[in-house]
C-alpha cells in the first residue's frame, strides 16, 4: 500500500542541467528505465520514493513523460522544476517563480472555444496543488536566503550580478514557442497582465496531472528576461545558480523545510 505520508513523487526536469543535481541525490533502488525513449530514475529522494525522468524540451515531451510518470510508474505527486522566463514587472534574473496556477498561451481553438480555453474542459488556467504548492514556496524562501547567507553561494550570485534575488507566487504560462523578443513579451503581458514567467512545459504537466486527479506544482528560476531586456549566460546560470536553487528548493520541501 502506498505510505499516504510520503506519496510516491515524479519530479520532472526539461534540461540535463536542471536534473544533475537531483539525480546525486537519488539514492537508487531500482536499474534505470526506459519508457518512450526517456530514461525514468527510481529510489528515494529525501525520504519520498520518487521517480526523476528528464521530459525534454516542450509541451508534447512534458505530456508524455507526465503520463508514464503516473500510469506507468504509480506516482502520486507530480513536480516540475526548472528554469524559466522572466515577464512580469519586478520578476528578474536569479528570481524564483512557484506556479500559483499554468496557462498554455500558445493554445486558440477560436471561435469555437476562448482563447485559451483547453477545449471540453471549460478552464484555461490550472492550479497548482494548494499544500504542495506552499511546500515549495516555504522550501524557496529558506532556500534564497540560503543563498544570500552562504559567502560561497553569494559570491556566485554577485558575479552574475545578482544581488537580491525574490520569490514570486503566481501565473506561469507555457507554449510551444520561445520568448525572446519585446514584441512577444509585450504581448502575452497584454494579454495576460498576470504572468510572472513563461517556460515550454509546466502547463501541459498540469493539465495531464488535472486529468488523472494527482496533485501538481512546479518551481522555476528566472534564468532571462523573456523580453531580451537583460541577458546573462544560461549556461554559466544554470551551473552555478539554478540547478543549485533546484535542488535546495526540492530538499527543504520535502524535508519540511
Amino acid at each position: 500500500m502506498p505510505d499516504r505520508r510520503n506519496p510516491r513523487i515524479g519530479v520532472l526536469s526539461a534540461l540535463q542541467a536542471e536534473q544533475q543535481l537531483l539525480l546525486q541525490h537519488l539514492l537508487a533502488v531500482r536499474p534505470l528505465q526506459l519508457r518512450g525513449q526517456r530514461a525514468f530514475h527510481r529510489g528515494r529522494l529525501w525520504g519520498y520514493d520518487a521517480v526523476l525522468v528528464l521530459s525534454g524540451v516542450g509541451k508534447v515531451a512534458a505530456a508524455t513523460s507526465a503520463t508514464s510518470l503516473i500510469a506507468e510508474f504509480g506516482c502520486e505527486a507530480l513536480v516540475f522544476s526548472g528554469t524559466a522566463g522572466g515577464l512580469g514587472e519586478g520578476v528578474g534574473i536569479g528570481d524564483v517563480v512557484v506556479a500559483e496556477q499554468c496557462l498554455q498561451h500558445d493554445l486558440d481553438a477560436s471561435p469555437l472555444f476562448p482563447r485559451f480555453e483547453v477545449p471540453l474542459t471549460g478552464r484555461s488556467r490550472f492550479a497548482g496543488d494548494p499544500a504542495w504548492t506552499e511546500r515549495l514556496a516555504a522550501g524557496a524562501q529558506r532556500a534564497l536566503q540560503g543563498m544570500l547567507e552562504d559567502d560561497a553561494s553569494a559570491i556566485r550570485l554577485q558575479g552574475l550580478g545578482i544581488t537580491a534575488p525574490r520569490l514570486h507566487r503566481g501565473l506561469l504560462l507555457s507554449g510551444d514557442r520561445f520568448i525572446s523578443g519585446p514584441s512577444q513579451a509585450a504581448e502575452l503581458r497584454e494579454l495576460l497582465p498576470d504572468a510572472l514567467a513563461v517556460d515550454m512545459e509546466t502547463a501541459a504537466v498540469a493539465q495531464v496531472c488535472a486529468d488523472y486527479r494527482v496533485p501538481f506544482a512546479a518551481v522555476r528560476c528566472i534564468s532571462d528576461r523573456a523580453d531580451a531586456s537583460a541577458h546573462i549566460d544560461f549556461d554559466r546560470f544554470t551551473t552555478l545558480i539554478a540547478r543549485h536553487y533546484g535542488a535546495a528548493v526540492l530538499r527543504l520541501a520535502l524535508r519540511g523545510y
